[in-house]
Protein backbone atom coordinates (compact mmCIF):
# COMPACT_ATOMS: atom_id res chain seq x y z
CA UNK A 1 0.00 0.00 0.00
CA UNK A 2 1.35 3.30 -1.54
CA UNK A 3 1.54 6.35 0.80
CA UNK A 4 -1.00 9.21 0.28
CA UNK A 5 -0.16 12.62 -1.61
CA UNK A 6 -1.41 14.65 1.45
CA UNK A 7 -1.94 18.32 0.04
CA UNK A 8 -3.48 20.62 2.26
CA UNK A 9 -5.56 23.82 1.94
CA UNK A 10 -4.33 26.92 2.29
CA UNK A 11 -5.94 30.61 3.33
CA UNK A 12 -4.10 33.22 2.62
CA UNK A 13 -5.92 35.62 4.36
CA UNK A 14 -3.74 36.67 7.26
CA UNK A 15 -2.52 40.10 6.19
CA UNK A 16 -4.18 43.05 5.95
CA UNK A 17 -5.69 44.57 2.38
CA UNK A 18 -6.95 48.02 1.38
CA UNK A 19 -10.80 46.62 0.86
CA UNK A 20 -10.60 44.54 4.08
CA UNK A 21 -9.47 47.86 5.62
CA UNK A 22 -12.46 49.64 3.77
CA UNK A 23 -15.30 46.94 4.56
CA UNK A 24 -14.25 46.20 7.98
CA UNK A 25 -12.32 48.75 9.37
CA UNK A 26 -8.48 49.46 9.59
CA UNK A 27 -5.79 46.32 9.85
CA UNK A 28 -8.54 43.51 9.56
CA UNK A 29 -7.94 40.53 9.57
CA UNK A 30 -9.14 36.70 10.28
CA UNK A 31 -7.58 36.69 13.26
CA UNK A 32 -9.60 39.80 14.18
CA UNK A 33 -12.90 37.11 13.99
CA UNK A 34 -10.56 34.32 15.37
CA UNK A 35 -9.68 36.59 18.42
CA UNK A 36 -12.73 37.69 19.61
CA UNK A 37 -14.72 34.59 19.31
CA UNK A 38 -16.81 33.80 22.73
CA UNK A 39 -17.97 30.44 23.91
CA UNK A 40 -21.85 29.55 23.38
CA UNK A 41 -22.02 26.76 25.77
CA UNK A 42 -20.70 25.23 28.55
CA UNK A 43 -17.24 23.14 27.48
CA UNK A 44 -16.94 25.49 24.18
CA UNK A 45 -13.63 25.50 23.24
CA UNK A 46 -13.32 29.35 21.97
CA UNK A 47 -11.30 31.52 21.73
CA UNK A 48 -8.79 29.23 19.74
CA UNK A 49 -5.16 30.45 19.96
CA UNK A 50 -2.51 29.76 18.05
CA UNK A 51 0.72 28.31 19.51
CA UNK A 52 3.93 28.33 17.55
CA UNK A 53 3.57 30.89 15.24
CA UNK A 54 1.03 33.06 17.19
CA UNK A 55 -1.43 35.69 15.16
CA UNK A 56 0.61 36.04 12.38
CA UNK A 57 1.06 38.02 9.27
CA UNK A 58 1.75 36.17 6.27
CA UNK A 59 3.38 39.56 4.64
CA UNK A 60 6.84 37.69 7.00
CA UNK A 61 9.07 35.17 4.83
CA UNK A 62 9.76 33.74 7.97
CA UNK A 63 6.03 32.89 9.12
CA UNK A 64 5.62 30.94 5.19
CA UNK A 65 9.08 28.95 6.22
CA UNK A 66 7.47 28.07 9.56
CA UNK A 67 4.20 27.05 7.97
CA UNK A 68 6.08 24.94 5.63
CA UNK A 69 8.48 23.11 8.21
CA UNK A 70 5.17 22.27 10.12
CA UNK A 71 3.46 20.90 7.29
CA UNK A 72 6.64 19.26 6.34
CA UNK A 73 6.57 17.60 9.66
CA UNK A 74 2.90 16.49 9.35
CA UNK A 75 3.59 14.45 5.92
CA UNK A 76 1.90 16.96 3.73
CA UNK A 77 3.37 16.99 0.50
CA UNK A 78 1.84 20.81 -0.59
CA UNK A 79 -0.28 23.20 -0.18
CA UNK A 80 -3.41 23.92 -2.49
CA UNK A 81 -3.27 27.71 -1.78
CA UNK A 82 -7.19 29.82 -2.57
CA UNK A 83 -6.63 31.82 -5.43
CA UNK A 84 -9.52 34.50 -6.15
CA UNK A 85 -9.82 35.64 -9.08
CA UNK A 86 -13.76 37.64 -9.90
CA UNK A 87 -13.09 38.80 -13.33
CA UNK A 88 -11.50 41.47 -15.67
CA UNK A 89 -8.08 41.25 -13.38
CA UNK A 90 -9.81 41.37 -10.08
CA UNK A 91 -8.16 40.03 -7.48
CA UNK A 92 -7.86 39.55 -3.73
CA UNK A 93 -5.80 37.91 -0.97
CA UNK A 94 -2.65 37.26 -3.96
CA UNK A 95 -0.06 39.13 -1.86
CA UNK A 96 0.74 36.02 0.26
CA UNK A 97 1.31 33.55 -2.82
CA UNK A 98 2.92 36.00 -5.09
CA UNK A 99 5.49 36.40 -2.79
CA UNK A 100 5.69 32.37 -2.44
CA UNK A 101 6.13 32.17 -6.21
CA UNK A 102 8.59 35.65 -6.74
CA UNK A 103 11.19 34.54 -4.14
CA UNK A 104 11.11 30.66 -4.94
CA UNK A 105 10.45 30.47 -1.03
CA UNK A 106 9.76 28.45 0.97
CA UNK A 107 10.91 25.23 -1.22
CA UNK A 108 7.44 23.38 -0.46
CA UNK A 109 5.01 22.34 -3.23
CA UNK A 110 2.09 24.05 -4.32
CA UNK A 111 -1.48 23.93 -6.74
CA UNK A 112 -4.14 26.91 -6.79
CA UNK A 113 -8.05 26.03 -5.65
CA UNK A 114 -9.89 29.10 -7.76
CA UNK A 115 -12.20 29.80 -5.08
CA UNK A 116 -14.87 31.06 -7.71
CA UNK A 117 -17.57 32.93 -5.23
CA UNK A 118 -18.78 36.57 -4.72
CA UNK A 119 -17.89 37.63 -1.16
CA UNK A 120 -20.96 38.90 0.43
CA UNK A 121 -21.39 40.80 4.25
CA UNK A 122 -23.85 38.63 5.86
CA UNK A 123 -26.03 39.60 8.73
CA UNK A 124 -28.25 36.93 10.58
CA UNK A 125 -31.68 37.95 11.34
CA UNK A 126 -34.07 36.69 14.14
CA UNK A 127 -36.23 35.13 12.12
CA UNK A 128 -33.32 33.13 10.36
CA UNK A 129 -33.29 34.92 7.25
CA UNK A 130 -29.40 36.06 6.23
CA UNK A 131 -29.24 39.81 4.53
CA UNK A 132 -26.44 40.04 2.31
CA UNK A 133 -23.98 42.90 1.32
CA UNK A 134 -22.40 42.34 -2.44
CA UNK A 135 -18.66 43.14 -1.87
CA UNK A 136 -17.34 41.88 -5.14
CA UNK A 137 -19.19 40.02 -7.63
CA UNK A 138 -17.59 36.50 -9.18
CA UNK A 139 -18.46 37.39 -12.93
CA UNK A 140 -16.91 35.57 -16.12
CA UNK A 141 -16.74 38.17 -18.58
CA UNK A 142 -16.05 35.93 -21.46
CA UNK A 143 -13.15 34.21 -23.40
CA UNK A 144 -10.68 36.78 -23.49
CA UNK A 145 -11.00 37.07 -19.39
CA UNK A 146 -10.22 33.22 -19.54
CA UNK A 147 -7.32 33.44 -21.57
CA UNK A 148 -6.28 36.39 -19.27
CA UNK A 149 -6.79 34.23 -16.07
CA UNK A 150 -4.34 31.48 -17.95
CA UNK A 151 -1.66 33.72 -18.36
CA UNK A 152 -1.90 35.01 -14.97
CA UNK A 153 -1.17 31.72 -13.51
CA UNK A 154 1.18 30.49 -16.09
CA UNK A 155 4.08 31.39 -14.56
CA UNK A 156 3.09 29.63 -11.12
CA UNK A 157 2.51 26.38 -13.50
CA UNK A 158 5.68 26.17 -14.88
CA UNK A 159 7.21 27.09 -11.30
CA UNK A 160 9.26 23.59 -10.51
CA UNK A 161 7.45 23.13 -7.13
CA UNK A 162 3.96 23.28 -8.69
CA UNK A 163 2.11 19.85 -7.74
CA UNK A 164 1.39 17.98 -10.66
CA UNK A 165 -0.60 14.30 -11.45
CA UNK A 166 0.36 12.60 -15.04
CA UNK A 167 3.05 15.47 -15.72
CA UNK A 168 0.36 18.62 -15.58
CA UNK A 169 -0.21 20.95 -12.90
CA UNK A 170 -3.23 20.55 -11.26
CA UNK A 171 -5.84 22.86 -10.54
CA UNK A 172 -9.02 23.18 -8.34
CA UNK A 173 -12.12 24.96 -8.82
CA UNK A 174 -14.42 25.24 -5.65
CA UNK A 175 -17.98 25.83 -7.92
CA UNK A 176 -17.52 23.65 -10.73
CA UNK A 177 -21.37 24.48 -11.68
CA UNK A 178 -21.12 27.84 -11.32
CA UNK A 179 -19.05 28.45 -14.25
CA UNK A 180 -21.48 29.48 -17.48
CA UNK A 181 -19.67 27.04 -19.75
CA UNK A 182 -17.27 24.88 -18.36
CA UNK A 183 -16.34 22.99 -20.97
CA UNK A 184 -15.35 25.96 -22.90
CA UNK A 185 -13.33 27.13 -19.96
CA UNK A 186 -11.70 23.39 -19.35
CA UNK A 187 -10.96 23.63 -23.34
CA UNK A 188 -9.17 26.59 -23.86
CA UNK A 189 -7.00 26.20 -20.81
CA UNK A 190 -5.62 23.16 -22.35
CA UNK A 191 -5.30 24.01 -25.50
CA UNK A 192 -3.03 26.92 -24.15
CA UNK A 193 -1.33 24.93 -22.14
CA UNK A 194 -0.41 22.66 -24.37
CA UNK A 195 0.76 25.91 -26.58
CA UNK A 196 2.88 27.37 -23.77
CA UNK A 197 4.35 23.69 -23.20
CA UNK A 198 2.65 21.95 -20.51
CA UNK A 199 0.94 19.07 -20.67
CA UNK A 200 -2.01 19.81 -20.18
CA UNK A 201 -3.98 20.68 -16.74
CA UNK A 202 -5.46 18.27 -14.81
CA UNK A 203 -9.02 19.59 -13.14
CA UNK A 204 -9.95 18.94 -10.16
CA UNK A 205 -13.57 19.74 -9.62
CA UNK A 206 -14.43 20.34 -5.68
CA UNK A 207 -18.03 18.42 -4.93
CA UNK A 208 -19.33 19.12 -0.70
CA UNK A 209 -23.35 19.45 -1.29
CA UNK A 210 -24.41 16.67 -3.51
CA UNK A 211 -21.89 13.64 -3.54
CA UNK A 212 -23.02 11.06 -5.24
CA UNK A 213 -21.71 8.98 -8.36
CA UNK A 214 -24.38 11.29 -10.58
CA UNK A 215 -22.49 14.28 -9.99
CA UNK A 216 -19.36 12.98 -10.41
CA UNK A 217 -19.91 11.20 -13.95
CA UNK A 218 -21.61 14.37 -14.38
CA UNK A 219 -18.19 16.59 -13.81
CA UNK A 220 -16.36 13.84 -15.25
CA UNK A 221 -18.00 13.93 -18.62
CA UNK A 222 -17.63 17.93 -18.74
CA UNK A 223 -14.21 17.96 -19.32
CA UNK A 224 -12.84 17.30 -14.99
CA UNK A 225 -9.71 14.73 -14.61
CA UNK A 226 -11.27 14.37 -10.85
CA UNK A 227 -13.61 15.13 -8.27
CA UNK A 228 -12.69 16.33 -4.88
CA UNK A 229 -15.31 15.50 -2.25
CA UNK A 230 -15.98 16.72 1.73
CA UNK A 231 -18.32 14.89 3.36
CA UNK A 232 -18.55 16.80 5.98
CA UNK A 233 -22.15 18.19 5.40
CA UNK A 234 -23.27 14.99 4.36
CA UNK A 235 -22.01 13.42 7.18
CA UNK A 236 -23.33 15.72 9.72
CA UNK A 237 -27.10 15.35 8.02
CA UNK A 238 -26.44 11.88 8.90
CA UNK A 239 -25.61 11.81 12.10
CA UNK A 240 -28.84 12.89 13.67
CA UNK A 241 -32.13 11.46 13.59
CA UNK A 242 -35.18 13.74 11.23
CA UNK A 243 -36.66 14.66 14.27
CA UNK A 244 -33.56 16.09 15.46
CA UNK A 245 -31.84 18.04 12.84
CA UNK A 246 -35.93 19.50 12.67
CA UNK A 247 -35.46 20.67 16.40
CA UNK A 248 -31.97 22.21 15.78
CA UNK A 249 -33.23 24.09 12.79
CA UNK A 250 -35.90 25.35 14.67
CA UNK A 251 -33.55 26.29 17.94
CA UNK A 252 -31.23 28.33 15.45
CA UNK A 253 -33.70 29.78 14.04
CA UNK A 254 -35.73 31.22 17.06
CA UNK A 255 -32.99 31.00 19.66
CA UNK A 256 -29.76 31.89 17.28
CA UNK A 257 -28.41 28.91 18.78
CA UNK A 258 -25.61 27.10 16.95
CA UNK A 259 -26.21 23.53 15.79
CA UNK A 260 -23.87 21.28 18.17
CA UNK A 261 -22.78 17.94 16.69
CA UNK A 262 -19.97 15.37 18.11
CA UNK A 263 -16.85 14.92 16.04
CA UNK A 264 -16.61 11.19 16.06
CA UNK A 265 -19.97 10.57 15.18
CA UNK A 266 -19.87 12.84 11.79
CA UNK A 267 -16.59 11.42 11.43
CA UNK A 268 -17.32 8.27 11.19
CA UNK A 269 -19.91 9.18 8.55
CA UNK A 270 -17.85 11.29 6.40
CA UNK A 271 -16.81 8.05 3.89
CA UNK A 272 -17.55 5.56 1.69
CA UNK A 273 -17.03 3.33 -1.25
CA UNK A 274 -17.33 6.89 -3.55
CA UNK A 275 -13.96 8.02 -1.76
CA UNK A 276 -12.58 4.57 -3.57
CA UNK A 277 -12.70 5.71 -6.99
CA UNK A 278 -9.22 6.39 -8.82
CA UNK A 279 -11.06 10.15 -10.14
CA UNK A 280 -12.31 11.01 -6.30
CA UNK A 281 -10.14 12.74 -4.01
CA UNK A 282 -11.18 12.54 -0.61
CA UNK A 283 -11.22 15.21 2.41
CA UNK A 284 -10.14 14.90 5.94
CA UNK A 285 -10.87 17.31 8.39
CA UNK A 286 -9.24 17.81 11.72
CA UNK A 287 -11.83 19.87 13.50
CA UNK A 288 -15.20 22.69 12.63
CA UNK A 289 -16.20 25.40 14.35
CA UNK A 290 -17.83 28.11 12.39
CA UNK A 291 -18.72 30.42 15.22
CA UNK A 292 -16.02 33.00 15.01
CA UNK A 293 -17.75 33.99 12.09
CA UNK A 294 -20.87 33.04 12.34
CA UNK A 295 -21.61 33.22 15.64
CA UNK A 296 -25.21 31.26 16.54
CA UNK A 297 -25.76 30.08 13.18
CA UNK A 298 -22.99 28.07 13.20
CA UNK A 299 -22.27 24.73 12.60
CA UNK A 300 -19.86 23.35 15.71
CA UNK A 301 -17.78 19.68 15.92
CA UNK A 302 -17.50 18.95 19.76
CA UNK A 303 -14.83 17.55 20.94
CA UNK A 304 -12.46 17.05 18.41
CA UNK A 305 -9.08 15.35 19.47
CA UNK A 306 -5.60 14.60 17.62
CA UNK A 307 -6.58 10.54 18.72
CA UNK A 308 -9.60 11.07 17.00
CA UNK A 309 -8.41 12.64 13.76
CA UNK A 310 -6.28 10.33 13.44
CA UNK A 311 -8.84 7.74 13.42
CA UNK A 312 -10.26 9.59 10.39
CA UNK A 313 -7.44 9.62 8.48
CA UNK A 314 -6.71 6.01 9.06
CA UNK A 315 -10.34 4.79 7.88
CA UNK A 316 -9.75 7.11 4.39
CA UNK A 317 -6.40 5.62 4.10
CA UNK A 318 -7.88 2.18 4.34
CA UNK A 319 -10.50 2.71 1.63
CA UNK A 320 -8.37 4.08 -0.64
CA UNK A 321 -5.28 1.73 -0.07
CA UNK A 322 -5.98 -0.02 -3.68
CA UNK A 323 -5.59 3.26 -5.64
CA UNK A 324 -2.42 3.51 -8.12
CA UNK A 325 -1.83 7.58 -6.78
CA UNK A 326 -3.94 8.34 -3.51
CA UNK A 327 -4.37 11.63 -3.56
CA UNK A 328 -6.36 13.19 -0.23
CA UNK A 329 -7.09 16.88 0.67
CA UNK A 330 -6.48 18.03 4.23
CA UNK A 331 -9.35 20.73 5.21
CA UNK A 332 -7.58 22.54 5.73
CA UNK A 333 -4.33 23.91 7.29
CA UNK A 334 -5.23 27.53 9.11
CA UNK A 335 -8.61 28.22 8.38
CA UNK A 336 -8.72 29.38 12.20
CA UNK A 337 -11.70 31.60 11.44
CA UNK A 338 -14.24 28.03 10.96
CA UNK A 339 -12.58 26.51 13.45
CA UNK A 340 -10.91 23.98 10.84
CA UNK A 341 -6.88 24.11 11.35
CA UNK A 342 -3.85 21.92 11.33
CA UNK A 343 -1.36 24.33 13.02
CA UNK A 344 -0.17 24.20 16.62
CA UNK A 345 -2.71 25.86 19.29
CA UNK A 346 -2.26 26.43 22.91
CA UNK A 347 -4.24 23.40 23.94
CA UNK A 348 -3.51 20.64 21.43
CA UNK A 349 0.17 22.13 20.50
CA UNK A 350 1.60 19.62 17.39
CA UNK A 351 -1.31 17.00 18.41
CA UNK A 352 -2.77 17.55 14.79
CA UNK A 353 0.52 17.35 13.09
CA UNK A 354 1.79 14.07 14.59
CA UNK A 355 -1.60 12.51 14.37
CA UNK A 356 -1.17 12.71 10.64
CA UNK A 357 2.06 12.17 10.77
CA UNK A 358 1.30 8.63 13.00
CA UNK A 359 -1.10 8.18 10.36
CA UNK A 360 0.89 7.87 7.46
CA UNK A 361 3.15 6.24 8.89
CA UNK A 362 1.39 3.37 9.88
CA UNK A 363 0.56 2.12 6.09
CA UNK A 364 2.95 -0.39 5.01
CA UNK A 365 3.98 -0.38 1.55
Amino acid sequence: MAKPRIIALYLPQYHPTPDNDKWWGKGFTEWTNVGKAKPLFRGHYQPKVPADLGYYDLRLPIIREQQAELAREAGIEGFCYYHYWFGNGKEELELPFNEVLSSGKPDFPFMLCWANESWSKKFWNKDGSIDKTLLIEQTYPGIDDIKAHFYRLLPAFKDKRYLTKDGKPMFMIYYPFSLPNPEQFIEIWQDLAKREGLNGIHFIASLWLDISECSINRLRSIGFDAVNTLGLWRASKLAQSTAKRVWDKFKSVAFNIARVKDYSKVSALMFNQLDAREDVYPSIVPNWDHSPRSGGKSLILTDSTPKKFKIQASELFDITKSKDENIIFVKSWNEWGEGNYMEPDLVFGHGYIEALKDAINAISD
